[in-house]
């Protein structure tokens, strides 16, 4: 079954690492991809505000039942992805981590592996806060085969959490 995915990475940073995975031919044959974002449309996005950056994420989500965050070095300490996670939470979105620094980037290199503390992503019915680490499962796209198990950790995540 073919998921709406919402994609969260630090553009900056990780856009070469994060278009590898997206143009994957998995991710074009399994998932409707959402939270891409050209360099020119993210620039101009970025001058409309923060209120404009939240309505957009928001709209992005619409329709979403996975968010994949892709993590690179600076990743967790990104406060955009921070509050896409949050959001991505407080919809009931799966959230699965695709470690994404073993991917070469245009220069044939490789980074720092990202660590995945994001902060609370929001708080349980208990009122306790949750943490990436509750929630989601974290593969690496190089080492875990990414290209050929994509749509499987989708799609598992999804499940795990009833959608």
């Amino acid at each position: 079954m073919a998921r709406k995915v919402f994609f969260s990475f630090h553009y900056e940073r990780d856009v070469w690492r994060s278009s590898i995975v997206r143009n994957s031919e998995t991710v074009k044959d399994e998932a409707d991809e959402r939270g891409f974002i050209d360099g020119a449309e993210w620039e101009k996005l970025k001058k409309s505000g923060d209120n404009a950056i939240k309505t957009w994420i928001k709209d992005q989500l619409n329709g979403t039942s996975v968010t994949v965050v892709l993590i690179g070095t600076e990743t967790s300490t990104r406060p955009w992805v921070q509050y896409e996670l949050q959001q991505s939470f407080s919809r009931g979105n799966a959230i699965v981590g695709i470690r994404i620094h073993n991917i070469k980037d245009k220069d044939k290199k490789t980074d720092a592996k990202g660590e995945t503390t994001f902060g609370s992503l929001g708080k349980n019915s208990q009122g306790k806060d949750v943490y990436y680490s509750n929630v989601a499962t974290t593969h690496d796209w190089v080492n875990d085969d990414g290209y050929n198990n994509f749509a499987t950790w989708v799609e598992t995540a999804a499940k795990a959490v009833g959608k």
